[in-house]
Parts: C-alpha cells; sequence; structure tokens
C-alpha cells in the first residue's frame, strides 16, 4: 500500500512510540476495505509496538480504530486517511502511543479540565488543505480526555450519509448528532466554542500585559515578517491575530514563493508561526482587533481595542490585518453558505462529484478553479462579469480544450436560488442584452477576489476608496507611530513575499520611529 519511501520516513517516526497500540478494522468486502487492510499491514510492520486487532464490525466500513492497548484511548477514521490527512494518521498513532503533543500546558490543562461527553463527527476530503487542522485537534482532545471522542469520515467514500446530512462543505464537525462548525479551526478555536469562559480570561490576561514597544495586528506573512523583525531588534514585540496564518491558511498550492519550487498553505503558516516563536515574541491569538486609537501626542501609547473587551497599548503599532474572500452581495449567498455556496475548490470539490457547479470569477483563481472542478464535477458554468477571461493565456487554454466547461462572459450574478435546504441555481443578468438567465445547478464556487480587513480603521488612518491603507514607501501611514504592510494596504500585487518583505521594512520604520523616539523623550523629561 504504502512505497518504499514514505515507509522509511513513516519508521522513524513511528520510533516515538511508547506504549503499545492496537490497530482494530472494521471492514467489509469493498476494494476500499482491502486497500485499508493493505495500509494497516504496512503500518503494524513497522513497528513491534503496533499489532492488528480483529475486526470490531463498526457500522461505518470501511473504518479502524487506533487504541491504546489496554485502555479506551483511541482516535478513528472512517475511510483511508491519505493525501492531505495522512499527517493526521501518523500523529494520531504518535499521541495514542504516548508521544506527547506540541501544543501549550495551557490547552493541555483546558482539554482535560472539559465537562461532559462529547462525540464528534468530523467529515473531511482527501483534497482539503483546511481538514486536517481539524481532525488532528479533535483526534488531540480524545486522547488527552477520555471523556471526548471524534471519528473522522472521509465524505468522498461515506456519499450516502453526507448526502443524508447535507454536508456540502468540509471540514463540517457534528458534535454529539448536532452541526456544531464548519471551516478551519485549530485546538484553541474549538476549545473557545466549548469553554464559554475562555475568551474572559484570556481578555482578562491580555488586560494585564504591559505595553510594547511594536504591536504587530495580524498574523499572515506581513505580520510574521514584522514580527521577527522586530523581535531581532531587541525590544519589546507582540503579535495579536485572529488567526495566525491569515489568508495563506486557505491556500492549496505555493510555486511562486522564492527558492521553495512548491509548498502548501498550510504548511507555510506552521512555519511562520514557528519562526516567529523562536524569537521572545508575546503571540495572543484569537483575538480581533475592533478599534484603534492612535498616540494624541507624539511618543504617546497608541491603544488596540480588541473585540473580546481587552486593550492593548504600544509605541508603535504595525497593522498587517490581510485580505478575505470578496463575495458576490447578492440574494441567496449568505443563507446558502456552506450549502452549495463555497470559497475553496480543493476543500469542497469532491463533494459534488458529478454534479453542476458555477465558477464565478474568470481571473486566474476562477479559471484554476474550473478546470480543476471538471475532472471531479458533471458539468461546470464559468460566469464572469467582464467581457473576456483575464486569466493567464495557458489557462485559458486548457479551459476551452474541456468539453464539459460553458463560458459565460458579461454577465452579472444577481441571485443564488435554493430549495431552504441547499443551493439549486443561479441567475444572472447579460450586460449586453440586459436578459435575464437560470442556471440550473447544485454548488457555486465564488473566485473574485479580496477585500481588506481594515474596517476598524474608518476614523483612524487613511484609507483609499478600495478600503486600503494608505502607505508610503517606508510604510508609514498617515498617523505617526502606525505602520502597515501587506494585503490590506495600497502595495500593489497581493503577493506573499511581498507581503513579507513590507512586513520587514514596517518593522525596520517602527525601529527607526523609536530610536528616534528615544532622545525627544529625554529631553522632555529634562525640561
Amino acid at each position: 500500500m504504502l512505497d518504499a519511501a514514505i515507509k522509511s520516513q513513516l519508521q522513524a517516526y513511528m520510533a516515538n512510540i511508547k506504549q503499545p497500540i492496537e490497530l482494530v478494522p472494521s471492514l467489509d468486502d469493498s476494494a476500499k476495505a482491502s486497500e485499508l487492510r493493505g495500509l494497516l499491514e504496512d503500518i503494524a510492520g513497522l513497528s513491534d509496538l503496533v499489532t492488528i486487532a480483529a475486526d470490531e464490525g463498526d457500522a461505518r466500513k470501511p473504518s479502524f480504530l487506533i487504541r491504546r492497548a489496554g485502555t479506551d484511548i483511541g482516535v478513528r477514521f472512517a475511510g483511508i486517511p491519505l493525501g492531505h490527512e495522512f499527517t493526521s494518521l501518523v500523529l494520531a498513532l504518535l499521541q495514542v502511543g504516548g508521544h506527547p503533543p506540541k501544543v501549550s500546558d495551557d490547552v493541555i490543562e483546558q482539554v482535560k479540565a472539559l465537562e461532559g461527553d462529547y462525540q464528534f463527527e468530523t467529515y473531511f476530503s482527501l483534497s482539503c488543505q483546511n481538514c486536517p487542522d481539524v481532525v488532528q485537534a479533535l483526534n488531540l482532545m480524545s486522547v488527552l480526555n477520555p471523556r471526548i471522542r471524534n471519528v473522522s469520515i472521509d465524505g468522498a467514500l461515506f456519499k450516502a450519509e453526507v448526502d443524508e446530512r447535507k454536508v456540502m462543505a468540509v471540514p463540517s464537525v457534528y458534535l454529539n448528532g448536532e452541526p456544531f462548525a464548519s471551516g478551519r479551526m485549530d485546538i484553541e478555536q474549538i476549545l473557545a466554542k466549548l469553554d464559554t469562559g475562555a475568551v474572559a480570561r484570556a481578555a482578562e490576561k491580555i488586560a494585564a500585559k504591559e505595553p510594547f514597544d511594536v504591536l504587530v495586528v495580524g498574523g499572515g506573512p506581513a505580520g510574521a515578517a514584522a514580527a521577527i523583525y522586530a523581535a531581532r531588534k531587541g525590544i519589546r514585540t507582540g503579535v495579536v491575530a485572529e488567526r495566525f496564518g491569515g489568508q495563506v491558511l486557505d491556500t492549496m498550492g505555493i510555486e511562486n514563493f522564492i527558492s521553495v519550487p512548491h509548498t502548501e498553505g498550510s504548511k507555510l503558516a506552521a512555519a511562520l508561526e514557528q519562526h516567529v516563536k523562536d524569537y521572545d515574541v508575546d503571540i495572543m491569538n484569537l483575538q480581533k482587533a475592533s478599534k484603534l486609537v492612535p498616540a494624541k501626542a507624539p511618543g504617546g501609547l497608541a491603544e488596540v481595542q480588541l473585540e473580546s473587551g481587552a486593550t492593548l497599548k504600544a509605541k508603535a503599532v504595525i497593522l498587517a490585518t490581510g485580505a478575505r474572500w470578496r463575495t458576490m452581495n447578492v440574494p441567496g449567498e449568505d443563507e446558502y453558505r456552506n450549502k452549495g455556496v463555497a470559497y475553496c475548490p480543493h476543500c469542497d470539490g469532491p463533494l459534488f462529484k458529478g454534479k453542476r457547479v458555477a465558477v464565478i470569477g474568470g481571473g486566474n483563481s476562477g479559471v484554476e478553479a474550473a478546470i480543476d472542478l471538471a475532472g471531479i464535477v458533471k458539468h461546470v458554468t464559468l460566469v464572469e462579469f467582464d467581457s473576456q477571461l483575464r486569466a493567464d493565456a495557458v489557462l485559458q487554454r486548457k479551459l476551452h480544450s474541456l468539453p464539459n466547461v460553458t463560458v459565460v462572459t458579461s454577465a452579472l450574478t444577481t441571485q443564488v436560488h435554493g430549495d431552504g435546504e441547499k443551493v439549486v441555481g443561479l441567475t444572472y443578468r447579460d450586460r449586453n442584452s440586459d436578459e435575464s438567465h437560470l442556471v440550473e445547478l447544485e454548488g457555486i464556487f465564488v473566485q473574485i477576489g479580496l477585500v481588506p480587513n481594515t474596517e476598524f480603521l474608518t476614523d483612524a488612518v487613511a484609507l483609499s476608496n478600495r478600503g486600503e491603507i494608505e502607505i508610503d514607501a517606508r510604510a508609514h501611514t498617515s498617523q505617526q507611530g502606525i505602520f502597515a504592510a501587506g494585503d490590506c494596504t495600497t502595495v500593489p500585487y497581493k503577493q506573499i513575499v511581498i507581503a513579507m518583505g513590507q512586513g520587514s521594512t514596517a518593522a525596520l520604520s517602527a525601529f527607526d520611529y523609536l530610536i528616534r523616539l528615544a532622545p525627544a523623550e529625554e529631553q522632555a523629561k529634562a525640561a
């Protein structure tokens, strides 16, 4: 099942298993069950601490349980966790086998302290780069707390179950039989939903922090670079972020990051966070800024107010809040989000196998999405507002060569239609004839660009007519002591490598501001 190279790598990881574990299969006569049997045999053959137990006959077949021998500690997968979920499989083996997890002691204690019984069911797809975070978080929680259980289910393999529950986006999580969450979440975000007092406790800790020399707002590539460059100057640096990694977390393949031929968004985000942690940086995750109050006088402290109620102060602030997917803003879009309206074709595409879908947007992202989906779905209708596609020529040639793709240009999407539970179609208006057309379909993938996350800055710094923070060549904003970098600014070409460069520029400019500020402070005290 596994090739020699992967077996060798897996065997090296499995050397970290400290306690005996059992692989408990539940199989039928299907080809997939045979594949799973082969995978389990390969794994068991790599360690003397791993054995295969008798078939236990779980209702979901093929599935298997990874169980610590002699205990009820275990992790279950329904399906074959390869693709993006292979890492989840490896971590489950190690953690059930007693290898310590790489999370903070505070998180571990918070998981162990949860009261009540939690039965999670997590639907994933093997092509989803967002799913492993959720799967791994819930698996770890089930290892740490015996009253928590999680089964991770390959939606493409258990299609009838997905259809019955009307799962149209992954990752989708059910708790005790009821919908719990959809989309990427890490263990801290899950805990925040389960432990209702966590937000208040975190806000109390944050409010007690001393002022920072530099406070970075945002944890994407620009924010991470800014934090590293600031911390290397030996100044007190903090990062407050809604989710560390930002928009990169939603990026599939990255092939234009110089010196790295190929990586994935989740891997790059993890590397960024680890690099920041290598320095003395105070990272405050799961915190969203709600207001910026610039210093009232030169040399004063700026304030960043958070939605949690806490306030942070700093001599210099670097805004690196990034951007988010632009929505169509038409009737039905919000109502049917994750019920047919999706924004990640790599994640959710497999759930629409054999169905009709639309892609909104004719740029590179939209055309790439249409090409990818055409290999999975029955038919793709690409809808573009402009009179022609804006994607690279090579992508357009590939798109037009596909027999199950229809391209509609000069078209404005005006409404998403549904039956109360799922998408059933969309209406677009022909901008040339002004006629409206209804397209019957089951899924809509929106790929129409980004919107800067700057709404909370309206009265604080100058913004462009697109809502971008106006900056100069040194990343200065319109307010003294306030700097900005990345996709939330007026810098053209929203690219990871550019954001990192801009974050570095902002940190160096902030440091320059601080060292020039020091003599002024001394003079003021002397006077």
